[in-house]
C-alpha cells in the first residue's frame, strides 16, 4: 500500500508522515518543491523507522506534469501543501486522475461529490477541522442518547508558519467563520461577545474569549441536533490578539508576516501547547447528563499530522465509503481516537463527569 505525501518537508507534512509511521504504514512516497529539506526529512525519517520503505521525489504541486507522475501508482494521496486556499483543488483533480484515494489535512468545499463514485475524498483532516469536530462527536456517541448544548474552548501556543498564518486568516475573513456568532436553533449572528481577562481551567493566567461559529461548528450542530451550541477561541497572550485585530486593514502578505511573528513573541519563552476543552449536556436514558473532556497535545503540526494519517488509516481499512466528505463526519470515532492516541500526538485525555466550571474551582482550591 503506497501512501504519497504532499507537503513532505514542512510542518504538517513531516508529522504526517511521522504519525503514518508510526501506525505501521511504512511505504511512502514523500514530495515537495525544496530538495535539500527533502533530503533531510528523509534522513530523519529514516533514521526513526530504518525498515521503512521511504523515497523522496521533487514536485510542486502547480505543476501539473510533475504533479501526476508523482501521485502515479499510488494507493492514497495525502496532501499537506498549503496554503490551502490558494492551492484549491488542484491536488485533489490530480488523484482523481490517477484514480486515487484522497486525503486532505485542510481540504476544499468545492469539490465535486458525483466525481468521487470509485474512490473517496476526505476533506478537514487537521486540527481545526478535523478533531475538533470529531471529538463532540465521540463523547456524544460514548456518553449520551440526545445532546442539547454543547461548550467547545480551542486554545494553542505554537508558531504560526505562513502557510498557517495565511489559511487562518482566511478561514476569519471568507465567512466560512462568523465572529460572535452561536447556535440557538439555527446560525444565531452576534448572539456572544468578546471576553477578556478569564479565567479558564487549564490554560496559563487569565486569557481572553474570541467567541465564532464556522461551518464545522454548524455541521455538528445540525448532525448532533443541538439546541445551543458555543464556540470559543481562547487566546493567551496579547501579541497574536493584536495581529488578528489588525489583520482586515492590511495587505494579506504583511497581515501574514505579523501574525508569525506575534506567535514568536507570544512563544518567547513558553513551551507550546494545544488545548481543547468540551462540554455536553443532554440526556442518556431519559435521565439528566453533562459530561465534559479535557484534552492536550504537543503542538498544532503534531495533532495535525497525526489526524491526517488517522484519516488515511481509516480509508486503508475501507471505514469510508466512497464520496467526497469532511474528515469530522465520516471518521468511526472510537477507532481514530485509538490511532490518535497511539501516534502520541495525544499528551492527555480526560473524561470528566461534571461540568468544566468544576475544574475551575478545584484548580483554584489547589492555589
Amino acid at each position: 500500500m503506497l501512501i504519497a505525501v504532499l507537503g513532505a518537508s514542512g510542518d504538517v507534512g513531516l508529522a504526517s508522515a511521522q504519525a503514518l509511521l508510526s501506525l505501521g504504514m511504512d511505504t511512502l512516497r514523500l514530495g515537495g518543491r525544496d530538495p535539500n529539506n527533502g533530503a533531510r526529512c528523509l534522513a530523519l525519517l529514516q533514521q526513526q523507522w530504518p525498515q521503512a520503505r521511504l523515497q523522496w521525489a521533487p514536485v510542486d504541486v502547480t505543476d501539473a506534469a510533475a504533479l501526476a507522475a508523482f501521485v502515479r501508482g499510488c494507493d492514497v494521496l495525502l496532501n499537506c501543501a498549503g496554503p490551502a486556499w490558494r492551492l484549491k483543488d488542484l491536488a485533489a483533480q490530480a488523484a482523481l486522475s490517477a484514480d486515487t484515494h484522497y486525503v486532505d489535512a485542510a481540504g476544499d468545499r468545492r469539490l465535486d461529490p458525483t466525481q468521487w463514485r470509485g474512490r473517496c475524498a476526505v476533506l478537514g483532516a487537521g486540527l481545526q477541522p478535523g478533531l475538533t469536530g470529531l471529538l463532540p462527536r465521540w463523547l456524544a456517541a460514548h456518553a449520551f442518547t440526545q445532546v442539547h448544548e454543547l461548550t467547545s474552548y480551542f486554545g494553542l501556543r505554537d508558531q504560526f508558519t505562513g502557510v498557517a498564518a495565511d489559511d487562518f486568516l482566511q478561514g476569519a475573513m471568507d465567512g466560512s467563520s462568523e465572529p460572535l456568532a452561536a447556535w440557538r436553533n439555527g446560525r444565531c449572528s452576534k448572539a456572544l461577545r468578546r471576553r477578556r481577562e478569564v479565567l479558564l481551567p487549564c490554560f496559563p493566567g487569565q486569557v481572553h474569549l474570541l467567541p465564532y461559529l464556522n461551518l464545522e461548528g454548524e455541521a455538528l450542530a445540525m448532525d448532533l441536533q443541538l439546541e445551543r451550541g458555543q464556540w470559543f477561541n481562547v487566546i493567551t497572550y496579547g501579541h497574536v490578539l493584536k495581529a488578528l485585530d489588525q489583520a482586515h486593514a492590511l495587505p494579506r502578505a504583511e497581515a501574514v508576516q505579523r501574525l508569525c511573528a506575534a506567535s514568536l513573541l507570544d512563544l518567547s519563552g513558553q513551551a507550546p501547547f494545544v488545548t481543547l476543552l468540551l462540554q455536553l449536556d443532554g440526556l442518556h436514558q431519559g435521565q439528566p447528563r453533562t459530561r465534559s473532556l479535557v484534552v492536550s497535545g504537543a503542538g498544532n503540526a503534531a495533532l495535525t499530522g497525526a489526524m491526517a494519517a488517522a484519516t488515511v488509516a481509516s480509508v486503508v481499512e475501507g471505514e469510508i465509503r466512497a464520496g467526497c466528505h469532511d474528515a469530522a463526519q465520516v471518521l468511526p470515532p472510537a477507532a481514530s481516537l485509538e490511532r490518535l492516541q497511539r501516534t502520541g500526538a495525544i499528551r492527555a485525555l480526560n473524561l470528566l463527569h461534571h461540568p468544566l466550571e468544576h475544574l475551575l474551582v478545584a484548580q483554584e482550591g489547589c492555589l
